[in-house]
């Protein structure tokens, strides 16, 4: 599913569409929330119904009676052990920027503009997070979540002429994380807090030694994965 706003609310659009289409009751599970403002290009969601058409051909059925913003890419069938949210093992974030002095209204929408930087100490920061941490320091106030210990499995910083791009792939992500990331590498790069911020916020918790929550605009979820 490709969607560009909140997760709460493109659930029940997406409900009421399957709804209309089955003219049955139809109650999705989604792979997760997204904050609000966040872009889903790789969203993923599940339900069950009985019906005569095909599976692979549902998102063709359903996208027109979806709103601009919100289309289906594909739909298969899943095994009745199959959910969405519980069977999920990776998800893959990207946070845009384009490195300007001068907004751009083309990126605006989906980038940050960030003056340039230094993109190797942004590396070195990044490479900090790789594997299992208690990422506590980089979860907003308010989070639900009962472990704050996560997996990443991959952290790239990827430079492309004025557009940079770092892309993540964990366990899971607690809440505002990737965003308090994004902006506390930013931070390492422009030289405001130092590099080692960056591993005392991992053994101490303290969200104190970190930077500020990047805006939602420029985050995107582009993969959910269902194999280690």
């Amino acid at each position: 599913m490709a969607s560009s706003t909140r997760q709460t609310h493109r659930s029940g659009v997406l409900e009421n569409a399957l709804s209309q289409l089955f003219k049955t009751t139809i109650k999705i599970t989604g792979s997760g929330r997204t904050d609000t403002g966040v872009h889903a290009q790789g969203q993923t969601f599940s339900f069950s119904v009985d019906t005569t058409i095909p599976p692979q051909k549902i998102y063709r059925a359903i996208n027109p009676l979806l709103p601009p913003d919100v289309k289906v890419l594909s739909t298969k069938k899943v095994p009745n052990s199959f959910n969405a949210r519980s069977s999920a093992k990776k998800k893959t974030y990207e946070y845009n920027f384009y490195l300007s002095t001068v907004e751009n209204p083309l990126k605006e929408r989906y980038a940050l503009m960030v003056y340039p930087t230094d993109i190797n100490k942004m590396k070195q920061a990044a490479s900090l997070l790789l594997g299992e941490h208690d990422f506590k320091a980089f979860s907003a106030t308010g989070s639900s979540k009962v472990t704050t210990v996560r997996t990443i499995y991959d952290i790239r910083v990827v430079k492309k002429g004025q557009d940079l791009t770092l892309s993540i792939t964990g366990s899971g992500f607690l809440y505002n994380m990737v965003r308090i990331i994004a902006g506390s590498l930013l931070a390492v790069a422009d030289g405001r807090i130092p590099l080692e911020n960056i591993s005392l916020a991992l053994t101490t918790g303290d969200r104190n030694y970190l930077s500020k929550t990047l805006p939602a605009k420029a985050l995107t979820l582009k993969k959910v994965s269902y194999r280690v």
